[in-house]
């Protein structure tokens, strides 16, 4: 009996050989990705440079994994956030952020998450399964009929790392040259800080950016904040980190939530310097807390002191950005995304 595989989960070199050993010609291959790709088809029956008995073949060998868009959520910034069902009745959220030159969308590797993270609305019931690669393309490909995507950031649902080689093989289709052809450097993966991840990206040769979750700079609060500090502490981390720097003479981004009395003062940013000038080639990200309901105790810094962490970071010469977060009134910022199941 012949394995089924999922369309968007093929790599477009991997086409040929496949067809071959299903009984179909090789040169059908380039018209397929052109299809897919290029006319950005949802069904093989759009395919019409196909003959009809071939399409009738690959819906039954090589299905298109269904997407169906169940919600949108508008921000007055442009914001816009999709609630994507797949065929178990499972869903995620995906979000797409205009700007400038720019359209970025923000994707989902799995269904919630397991991190448990406090500030984040994902986790908050857990996670239910990884997204598989088909699946993750389909995810990019809604986003992408809603116009020309020109960046991904994986920080949307779930944790990347958890999900590693279903989530490394659809960035990998989705940079391809046959494929979308979406520049790897315009690709960010993000992680809380799944140590093994590191070596196993920096091995892969690929000039994804990474980006890791620190939101506090030690061991006790963070541990607070975050359970994953409990299985890899940030020197086990740090370390990581500098070795992937090193292997990869790649910049890392620190992405650190501001939460108002809890991370916020001035001797957290001192100690945030410190700790991230162990690391060759790093960078920080600030990023106000967006508002998540199941733990209202967690506010917002004011401006004042969301400035003076900026000052005492840029002063011990660490490159920061300040970061406003898109979409809070469409539960489109980041840690706001949730666990929503079809009619749910």
């Amino acid at each position: 009996m012949r394995c089924m595989r999922k369309a968007w989960s093929i790599l477009p070199e991997e086409w040929k050989p496949i067809l071959a050993e299903h009984g179909l010609r090789p040169f059908r291959a380039d018209q397929i990705l052109h299809a897919l790709y290029r006319e950005w088809i949802t069904d093989w029956d759009q395919a019409t440079t196909l003959p009809k008995d071939f399409r009738e073949t690959l819906k039954k060998e090589f299905p298109l994994t269904s997407a169906e868009t169940l919600d949108v959520s508008s921000s007055a910034d442009g914001t816009k956030k999709l609630l994507l069902g797949f065929d178990d009745g499972e869903a995620v959220e995906t979000v797409l952020i205009p700007a400038t030159g720019r359209f970025t969308q923000c994707i989902s590797t799995q269904v919630g998450c397991a991190m448990g993270c406090a500030f984040c609305a994902s986790g908050a019931k857990g996670v239910v399964r990884s997204l598989t690669a088909d699946e993750i393309v389909a995810e990019y490909l809604a986003g992408r009929r809603e116009g020309e995507i020109t960046n991904i950031v994986v920080m949307g649902m779930g944790e990347p790392f958890m999900n590693y080689d279903e989530t490394l093989r659809a960035l990998k289709l989705i940079n391809a040259g046959k494929g979308p052809n979406l520049g790897a450097r315009h690709i960010t993966l993000s992680t809380c800080g799944v140590v093994p991840g590191f070596a196993r990206l920096a091995s892969e040769g690929m000039q994804f950016e990474l980006s890791v979750s620190l939101h506090a700079p030690n061991d006790e609060l963070r541990s607070q904040l975050m359970p994953v500090n409990r299985r890899w502490p940030i020197d086990e981390l740090l370390e990581a980190c500098a070795d992937y720097t090193r292997a990869t003479k790649r910049i890392i981004t620190f992405e650190y939530t501001v939460i108002k009395g809890v991370n916020d003062s001035r001797a957290c940013a001192e100690e945030l310097a410190r700790q991230v000038k162990r690391v060759p080639m790093a960078k920080v990200n600030l990023i106000p807390l967006s508002p998540v309901s199941h733990r209202p105790d967690f506010k917002t810094p004011d401006e004042q002191t969301l400035m003076m962490f900026l000052d005492v970071l840029m002063k011990n010469r660490v490159q920061t950005m300040l970061r406003r977060s898109r979409g809070k009134d469409a539960d489109a910022a980041c840690g706001q995304l949730r666990l929503r199941r079809i009619g749910g």
